[in-house]
């Protein structure tokens, strides 16, 4: 059963989202927060897997908030679903940065956001993997773009393989599709993703798309 936390400010948002939620058989709503920092709180005292947050709250807004779950010791296992709109690249960039496992657009169908919460909370962190890369791409191309730590040293720990594999993860692609790239084994792709994630110390795929990025393994398309 997925523990599954509401963060959002419009009650009737909220309502709707747990009247869904529920209505999975394998997933259940422990708890609803109003404002970022109630659901710092709540992560916790409900043992929450994984929080759907809203970007725009009063008192502690979702990137606030998701950067303190994230840093929280006793909330390592909580993930972080974004709710945004794909116009807002540059709020999209720093909740990735502050440790959201992914995003998903609020007017999302209803079977997506139960597909959302499942692939997020089973460590598929990024959600719509394609659109996402193409909006850090378009942010981190911003002059007032937030800063960011990554940089082409950080790659150094990196094999050739495992550079390539990463350069895929920025462009995209799961495992299955990389395995197909490369010619490798599904099972072979995730060992490479894995073993990437702990040497570059991220905690997900979105980490990796941001590194991919900041240090210049990947290259921001022209705008389309």
């Amino acid at each position: 059963m997925i523990r599954v936390l509401l963060a959002d400010d419009q009650t009737l948002v909220r309502s709707a989202f747990a009247m869904l939620i529920d209505s999975a058989q394998d997933m259940a709503v422990v708890g609803q927060a109003g404002t970022g920092r109630e659901a710092v709180e709540l992560a916790g005292t409900a043992r929450a897997d994984l929080v759907v947050m809203d970007i725009r709250m009063p008192d502690l807004d979702g990137i606030e908030a998701t950067r303190r779950i994230a840093a929280e010791e006793d909330l390592a296992g909580v993930k972080v679903l974004i709710l945004t709109t794909y116009d807002t690249d540059e709020h999209v960039v720093a909740a990735l940065r502050a440790g959201a496992s992914g995003f998903l657009v609020k007017d999302t169908r209803p079977a997506d956001l139960l597909d959302a919460v499942r692939i997020v909370a089973a460590g598929d962190a990024l959600l719509s993997p394609g659109p996402t890369a193409r909006l850090i791409a378009r942010a981190l191309r911003a002059p007032d773009a937030p800063g960011g730590t990554a940089t082409p040293a950080a790659l150094a720990r990196l094999s050739d393989r495992e550079r390539q594999v990463l350069a895929l993860v920025a462009r995209g692609l799961n495992n299955a599709e990389i395995a197909d790239a490369l010619g490798l084994s599904p099972l072979t792709a995730k060992t490479h993703v894995s073993r990437i994630m702990g040497k570059l110390g991220v905690r997900d795929r979105a980490q990796l798309v941001i590194v991919a990025y900041e240090s210049g393994l990947i290259t921001p398309r022209a705008p389309q």
